[in-house]
């Protein structure tokens, strides 16, 4: 019986080099390497400005204090994500408003977005799941269609980097794309994130603001204190501590610079997947690419046609006493307990759910070795036609 994992990191020697390398340099925490890092995410994501930190979640945190989005507020985004995307918008006080995905889609619905536009609406955050790139396009027209340019678009780019729309890569085409290099993403720092933008706010001090509240709102970071004779600083705002150190961004420099094969990789896993799985007529294999978007790989997320809950929860056990992991992306919203005391009510948000019920994600990971995944795919087949009557 094999082992296989759901997402295991993949580090090589370069990765390591580079950590030992910052280790014997004297410094650690936010320097050189992270501002290298930073040079190398906007040229990647060909923007103006990247910024990295400690996690995505802390990004999308600074964006909102930046914009001053506060208690009346509401900030629309989609009951189909995971709970950082709406517990941030709970810390400052706001209101989540969330909409429903599409129907046979994991995306928001942009024409039930345009209709939860209300006086009140400061923000949207949009979500790009499993790594396909939401209609970036259709939701800036829906905000000038609405008089409504002035709201911040947020785009909760977690799973997307290295995806594309119309040609380009993620990263510049909403206000703001926030990535997360969590142990199990595509490209991963340990723990980490990144906002990316362009000169294009109004604000051209934001990356400075953006620092600053990274660092407690301190006016100076820690490489520039320790210069000889220049301890003297100013708090200039109520920040947070979620700066990225050079140790994180040295891997996330080894990691960028295999980024490119990796995703390669990880297409020829979908593809292994979906060769095996297209004459099945259970099988509802997940969106790749087509003339406008490409995924960014990140999840394999497969519907199982006419299988309730309990028929995809017992595919995950009967898979896991294979030896193989599998998961579940993700459980609404509103089916949790903070947001169901909240008063949000999953019965609101019936495509979510009937997405939801059925699907179970597969290992998509850079170190998959594509016999295991073929191997994998096999045994997925036996196990899910073992309950169908």
């Amino acid at each position: 019986m094999k082992n296989i994992p759901f997402s295991p990191p993949d580090i090589t020697q370069r990765e390591i080099d580079l950590v030992v390398e910052v280790l014997k340099s004297g410094w650690i925490t936010t320097g050189p390497k992270t501002a290298e890092f930073e040079e190398k995410l906007q040229e990647f994501c060909q923007c103006d400005n990247a910024v990295t930190l400690s996690s995505a979640t802390a990004g999308m945190e600074l964006i909102l204090k930046s914009f001053d989005i506060k208690e009346g507020d509401e900030v629309i985004t989609t009951a189909y994500t995971y709970t950082a995307t709406a517990s941030v918008i709970l810390h400052r006080g706001a209101k989540p408003v969330f909409v429903d995905v599409k129907p046979e889609s994991f995306l928001i619905d942009e024409e039930k977005l345009a209709k939860a536009i209300t006086p009140k609406t400061k923000a949207i955050i949009t979500v790009d799941v499993a790594g396909v790139p939401i209609d970036y396009h259709r939701i800036r027209e829906i905000l000038k269609e609405k008089g409504r340019e002035d709201i911040i678009f947020i785009s909760d780019s977690a799973h997307s980097l290295g995806g594309k729309y119309k040609g380009k890569r993620v990263g510049s085409q909403a206000d703001f794309h926030v990535f997360s290099f969590h142990a199990v993403k595509n490209l991963t720092t340990v723990e980490g994130g990144a906002i990316t933008f362009n000169n294009k706010s109004g604000r051209e001090d934001l990356k400075k603001e953006f620092k600053t509240n990274s660092l407690h709102g301190q006016t100076k970071d820690a490489l520039s204190k320790m210069k000889a004779g220049a301890w003297k600083y100013d708090i200039v705002t109520d920040g947070f501590k979620c700066n990225m150190t050079d140790l994180n961004a040295a891997i996330g420099l080894g990691q960028l610079e295999r980024y490119e094969k990796m995703l390669q990789i990880r297409e020829q896993i979908f593809d292994t997947y979906i060769e095996n799985l297209k004459d099945k007529k259970w099988a509802e294999v997940p969106f790749k690419k087509d003339d406008i978007c490409e995924t960014s790989y990140h999840l394999f997320l497969l519907r199982l046609k006419g299988f309730t809950e309990e028929m995809r929860n017992n595919v995950i056990i009967d898979m896991a006493e294979k030896g193989i992991a599998t998961n579940v992306h993700y459980m609404p919203l509103p089916l949790l307990s903070l947001y169901k005391n909240l008063g949000y009510k999953m019965e609101d948000y019936p495509n979510a759910y009937n997405q939801y019920v059925n699907e179970i994600s597969l290992p998509v990971y850079s170190t998959l070795d594509l016999e295991d995944a073929k191997y994998l795919v096999e045994e997925l087949i036996k196990s899910v036609e073992k309950f169908i009557k």
